[in-house]
């Protein structure tokens, strides 16, 4: 008996090449990341050729998935003039540079765009073909216990797995993986046109600092990107530039409801939704509700360190980097609010107190 998936976005790659929208197939092609199975990419298919949106991750295996996928649809690899990529995750962005140095593709983002990558691999090119594996996460870590968080612990190496992958695939490729650089950048309500009309480009910052969604009101079409997902929320990195990652999420959701004529909302993971407006609702709520959780266990923690609340917020098997970041966006959250107080101890370490302003 196959597998039951709770949450859509867990699903593995399907091999069908499905129309969506009118000129605009979806490709799903497989990732292996936590809570993810596979990532939407989408063709928006005109007279000029084709436009693909989030080309997958880094390396062999998504790169094939794609070609056999593009052969499925037929569409000539050269054909595909143009990858827009919503935001700064590797399984968003991971195949846009070979597909730039192949087909000679543009790399359409957001304006303030950044690389995903850490500066601690990045000039390791090379070298890494011939260090053992043992030897590479040794030294991908070594440097990364020098980086710190903004809560005052040290920065957390990904899974080897995929650690291994990313350097990997950046030294084989002359690091053109892990550090695309856009040919086209864009502001925010900024035109542009593909499958035959015009599309507008909507910043959602929150889950990224350079979230884009792209918006159709022709046909009422929303690429969502990873800002609107049909059964999980998106993580809301706390180690941002933004002074107030979620409330900044908080109104990017609210700009997104607003949109008038939704018909269709296409997410990088998971199906197609025909309602946006309530997820944006239902998304909103979970943090509302997150929000509560700290605040009922304010009086059990007293003043305590990021980890130490996110162990209220999350289950065990999510401790870590990631879950500790997100804790830190609510705990700032609450501290702007002026529901919380802040001290660091000698160490550097930062501690919160909620009620205690």
């Amino acid at each position: 008996m196959g597998q039951t998936y709770t949450k859509q976005e867990q699903e593995p790659a399907s091999e069908d090449v499905i129309e969506v929208a009118p000129g605009i197939l979806r490709m799903q092609l497989p990732i292996s990341m936590p809570g993810l199975g596979h990532v939407n990419c989408y063709a928006l298919i005109d007279g000029d050729g084709v436009a693909l949106v989030d080309p997958g991750l880094p390396g062999e295996d998504s790169w094939d998935a794609l070609m056999r996928r593009l052969k499925q649809a037929g569409i000539p690899l050269e054909r595909v003039h143009t990858t827009i990529v919503t935001h700064s995750h590797p399984d968003h962005y991971g195949g846009s540079a070979q597909l730039h140095e192949v087909a000679g593709a543009e790399i359409l983002t957001h304006e303030s765009f950044v690389s995903f990558s850490s500066e601690a691999s990045d000039d390791m090119g090379a070298e890494a073909l011939d260090m053992s594996d043992d030897e590479i996460l040794q030294l991908w870590k070594t440097r990364m216990e020098t980086e710190q968080t903004a809560w005052g612990t040290n920065r957390e190496a990904p899974p080897d797995e995929a650690l291994l992958r990313f350097i990997r695939e950046g030294a084989r490729s002359g690091q053109r993986f892990l550090t695309p650089s856009p040919t086209i950048r864009v502001a925010d309500n900024a035109a542009m046109r593909f499958a035959d009309r015009d599309w507008f480009c909507v910043h959602t910052p929150g889950h990224t600092i350079d979230h884009l969604c792209l918006w159709d009101p022709e046909q009422g079409v929303l690429l969502s990107g990873d800002h609107v997902l049909p059964t999980i929320t998106p993580h809301i990195a706390g180690s941002t530039d933004l002074e107030d990652p979620l409330a900044t999420f908080f109104a990017s959701l609210d700009r997104v409801a607003a949109l008038e004529g939704v018909t269709t909302v296409l997410p990088a993971h998971g199906h197609p939704m025909d309602e946006a407006a309530q997820r944006c609702g239902h998304i909103k709520i979970h943090h509302d509700e997150r929000l509560d959780v700290l605040r009922d266990a304010a009086e059990g923690l007293g003043d305590a360190p990021v980890d130490e609340w996110m162990k209220v917020l999350f289950r065990e098997r999510s401790w870590g980097g990631m879950a500790a970041s997100e804790t830190y966006a609510h705990l700032e959250h609450l501290r702007i609010l002026g529901e919380a107080a802040t001290r660091r101890d000698a160490e550097g370490l930062l501690f919160y107190e909620i009620g205690a302003t």
